[in-house]
């Protein structure tokens, strides 16, 4: 493996760029900042802030500095292609209707993947000063102490997550009658707004499952890494295997999954 790849070396690199890419976003925290919307019917809320925009350029010129021939997938740039083995994932701001709102739920996504296979990733919480990394086979740290999922056991003693897509008001793929069905059945729902969050609590413990609709790669690479290296399970809402292209995913603890699926498939 290339020196800059190797475990040591480049979970030093992710967290050094994400706390950078925190100090930024904390920046124009509670203060003034542009937002733009990304959606051009009227009462879109898929939006985009200064804070994601100067996040994203640190984090951009950082690995293009240091990796010049990988390839990059970026939330508000979308690609860089050089077609490269190796393919970065960014979320320079995942949670942005939160920051925009001053709700103190947000993070930094990064993720790397090799031969499109996840091979390590950071989520960082600049508010609460958080970074949970992963390096495949490694396992999944919390400020550099092991994590691992939850051992709840029953659907009815568990808290899961999930969120719902931007287009909830106009696509009948909203995710409304999953939530219906969930919630009646679950100890308690939350929906913080941000994925990347979302799947580093189930990997750390604080959240037994979680799922969600419609997400894209840069939205969910680092936290699905983070849930398998901590021994949790990742599958698409109907129990198949999936991968950052999915078009669903449930995470889970492993124990608690088949009942969480089962009572999707119900709801859809």
């Amino acid at each position: 493996m290339d020196s800059d790849l190797h475990p040591e070396a480049i979970l030093v690199f992710l967290d050094e760029l994400s706390a950078s890419a925190g100090k930024i976003i904390m920046s124009y925290f509670r203060g003034e900042f542009r937002v733009d919307s990304k959606d051009a019917r009227p009462g879109g809320i898929d939006i985009v802030t200064d804070a994601d925009r100067a996040s994203e350029e640190l984090i951009l010129k950082t690995i293009r500095s240091r990796f010049p021939d990988h390839d990059i997938l970026t939330e508000e740039r979308r690609t860089e292609s050089t077609g490269s083995a190796l393919l970065w994932l960014v979320d320079p701001l995942d949670g942005t209707v939160n920051f925009s709102h001053g709700y103190p739920m947000f993070a930094v996504s990064i993720a790397l993947m090799q031969d499109n296979e996840l091979l390590c990733g950071m989520v960082h919480d600049p508010v609460h000063g958080e970074s949970f990394s992963a390096f495949r086979g490694q396992g999944a740290f919390l400020n550099g102490n092991p994590i691992r999922v939850s051992t709840a056991n029953r659907l009815e003693r568990s808290i899961v997550a999930t969120g719902f897509p931007y287009d909830k008001a106009y696509s009948e793929v909203n995710n409304i009658a999953e939530f219906t069905n969930v919630v009646k059945r679950v100890q308690g729902i939350r929906r913080e707004g941000s994925a990347a969050l979302d799947l580093a609590f189930v990997a750390c413990g604080r959240l037994d499952g979680f799922w969600e609709l419609k997400l894209k790669p840069w939205d969910m690479a680092a936290g699905m890494l983070l849930v398998s290296e901590a021994g949790g399970l990742i599958t698409d809402r109907s129990g198949s295997p999936t991968d950052v292209y999915t078009s669903s995913i449930v995470a889970t603890n492993g124990i608690i999954h088949h009942r969480l699926t089962e009572l999707l498939s119900k709801g859809s």
